[in-house]
């Protein structure tokens, strides 16, 4: 059985497993951690304990995708609207009750140092394994001068880590926010100023909806909302970047706790890969609940096995490397997609991607030769014309309609003549017919030998640049 327990996280956190609850309404109280826990997650990050708030009616919207609800969810919510007293006394029983699970303190008080120490003392005394910094929140309390509005400026969120740190005995994690320029420019900062680790990301600025009734944007509060922070499965592609940003560089990697989008032990496998240790869930447990934790360690367990891995250690960080600037790629590796004609359904989604999206190298000219079907002819476009528009499918509903029918497929289950072909001197191999294409492994993208030797964009302008120089005696 794999390993899959978290050992010294940022140099002190243990926790069962690597999924770990994020800062957010799951983890509002201590009942919900205690829950948590028993349905299996390793970890929890405390919603962010600070000076109580008051919040709005309604905080959420979300943006839904072709029947998928909560693609992406954004909310207006501040942090908790609970005393630090009675979060810190929750805390304190949590710990108690689960000694071998990670609680982590989400912290965000004013920018003063002794509120900081103050509250980090606290926490810690109550029981926290860890602290982590919100410097991400991109809303509501980034108007009153906390949130993003430190961790969008590098020097203040160097100069607060390093007050946390003056006073934390366990690890600090900062947390970052994707509303920046350059993710990597607050990761050094949090470095400069002692960070023990970071999560990333934090939500995202947006607005997911306008009402085209009322013409308020969703949420609406009282006729009114603001931007919100967006998280859920829509962002995953987003954070993986920033990861894969902050881990590929000696001046800003830290050990990482990676957020955004995680759905499925897939996702948390592919943010593993980008070098995290540990991973935060916040949408899908509010879509689903907290059982979908089973599914997760379940999967990551079986996936290890499949692989030969006996912890996470022994791939954390393998696809780092595999990330580089585009003019360090192959621009001789060729490829070109071909069709598996006894799949193949005949929806043209392929041919329709290709002609009007991409680079109108797959035809739909093919034709059933005299000899059983088997021989391809290629039909000029006066030919295609007419025959498109006599086209029009009919379901046969006699039998001698389906007996026809049947007899025009040929060697294949579909009809020849809607099996598309690539021209494979025209493919580019841009891969979109693959992607669009319904059915899995129909479209392939096969790697074709052009004999010419590998060469990158740098090596050709380098290599002009050389030529160009003048010989030295």
């Amino acid at each position: 059985m794999p390993d899959i327990r978290v050992h010294q996280f940022a140099g002190k956190i243990d926790a069962p497993n690597p999924f770990w609850l994020a800062s957010a309404p799951p983890t509002n109280c201590g009942e919900q951690i205690m829950r948590a826990f028993d349905a299996g997650w390793g970890g929890a990050v405390w919603k962010t304990i600070g000076e109580p708030v008051t919040n709005v009616c309604s905080r959420y919207s979300s943006t839904d995708w072709q029947g998928v609800r909560m693609m992406g969810l954004n909310n207006i919510e501040l942090i908790s609207d609970r005393t630090v007293e009675e979060n810190l006394r929750e805390m304190a029983q949590v710990k108690r009750s689960y000694p071998y699970h990670a609680i982590i303190a989400s912290l965000m008080v004013e920018s003063k140092r002794e509120a900081w120490h103050e509250i980090v003392q606290r926490a810690e005394d109550a029981g926290a394994d860890g602290l982590e910094l919100n410097f991400g929140c991109p809303h509501g309390m980034s108007e009153r001068g906390m949130g993003s509005a430190v961790g969008q400026v590098p020097e203040y969120t160097e100069m607060i880590t390093a007050w946390v740190k003056e006073k934390a005995r366990t690890p600090v994690l900062v947390k970052l926010t994707p509303n920046v320029s350059d993710i990597r420019e607050i990761a050094r900062a949090a470095k400069r100023g002692g960070a023990d680790g970071l999560s990333a990301i934090n939500t995202i600025n947006s607005i997911t909806g306008i009402d085209l009734d009322t013409f308020v944007p969703r949420p609406n509060v009282d006729g009114k909302s603001s931007h919100g922070g967006y998280c859920g499965p829509a962002v995953k592609p987003i954070a993986l970047n920033m990861v894969q940003q902050i881990m590929a560089e000696a001046s800003s990697a830290l050990p990482l706790s990676g957020i955004g989008g995680i759905s499925t032990w897939r996702d948390a496998v592919e943010f593993m890969l980008l070098g995290c240790g540990t991973v935060q869930v916040c949408t899908a447990v509010m879509h689903y609940g907290y059982r979908v934790v089973e599914d997760m360690a379940e999967g990551l367990e079986n996936w290890m096995r499949s692989k030969g891995f006996a912890t996470i250690e022994d791939f954390r960080g393998l696809s780092v490397p595999k990330v580089t600037e585009w003019k360090h790629l192959n621009l001789n590796y060729k490829i070109v997609a071909h069709i598996n004609e006894q799949t193949c359904i005949g929806c043209d989604l392929c041919h329709i991607a290709c002609w009007d999206g991409a680079h109108q190298c797959i035809h739909v000219d093919r034709v059933s030769g005299p000899v059983n079907g088997q021989v391809e002819l290629h039909e000029g476009p006066p030919t295609v014309e007419w025959r498109t528009r006599n086209s029009i499918a009919t379901t046969p509903v006699t039998r001698k309609e389906r007996a026809a029918a049947a007899s025009n497929h040929g060697p294949y289950p579909t009809p020849l003549a809607k099996i598309p072909r690539v021209d494979e001197t025209e493919c580019v191999g841009c891969n979109l017919c693959a992607l669009v294409c319904p059915v899995d492994d129909c479209i392939t993208m096969v790697r074709v030998d052009s004999g010419i030797p590998a060469e990158t964009w740098d090596q050709r302008t380098h290599g002009a640049e050389c030529a160009a120089e003048p010989q030295r005696s």
